[in-house]
């Protein structure tokens, strides 16, 4: 049961989802958009969301900024929510711009405040639970989708749920987190899309 709870911190890892909230919008949208840029997108967000960060959280921790992939610490915190924060301004100027997609620009303009938000209450001391953050601001722009696009996904509605309770049940059993910081977390996720899907939906 250890095994099966620390594995599911990592399969469902934050860094992960706005990639699978990509890859889910462009499964579910009924606009039309070629293939070729669909690809392109999800190969530069593939880059730009999850593979840089790998690469800047190994220059982090190779000059002792950072001690573990866990972040243990809200000291630790500080430097890679700020290089995320950088690149998700990078994403939002090149890569999902406004005109091109308006839900995405706004879901990841979410991501971004709720990314700031973590800072500020890492700089406070105070450690959130990133990966509710993640996944709690997914499940907010699923249910925005479903009711922007009218389509029924009540069965990924019901997985994703199934998978935040998996998640918090594995931080909290790992010890990583408190209950306040996993609730805490939930509202730094729904918060900002639940605020800014009234600019799109």
């Amino acid at each position: 049961m250890d095994k099966l709870l620390k594995s599911i911190s990592y399969i469902f890892h934050p860094l992960i989802m706005p990639l699978l909230g990509v890859i889910f919008y462009f499964s579910k949208s009924p606009r039309y958009v070629p293939i070729e840029i669909i690809h392109a997108k999800i190969v530069s967000l593939l880059i730009l969301t999850i593979i840089l960060p790998v690469l800047l959280y190994l220059l982090l921790k190779t000059i002792g900024l950072v001690k573990t992939i866990n972040l243990e610490t809200s000291k630790e915190r500080i430097y890679p929510l700020l290089l995320n924060g950088i690149v998700l301004l990078i994403v939002l100027q090149r890569i999902l711009t406004p005109s091109q997609s308006i839900e995405l620009y706004f879901f990841f303009l979410g991501i971004l405040v709720s990314n700031f938000t973590c800072l500020f209450l890492a700089i406070m001391k105070f450690k959130a639970s990133i990966h509710m953050i993640a996944i709690s601001g997914i499940f907010m722009f699923f249910i925005a989708l479903s009711i922007h696009f009218s389509i029924n996904i009540n069965g990924t509605l019901a997985l994703v749920s199934v998978i935040m309770g998996a998640i918090a049940t594995s931080r909290i059993h790992l010890k990583a987190h408190s209950y306040i910081e996993l609730i805490i977390g939930v509202f730094i996720g729904v918060i900002p899309q639940l605020i800014l899907v009234t600019y799109w939906l």
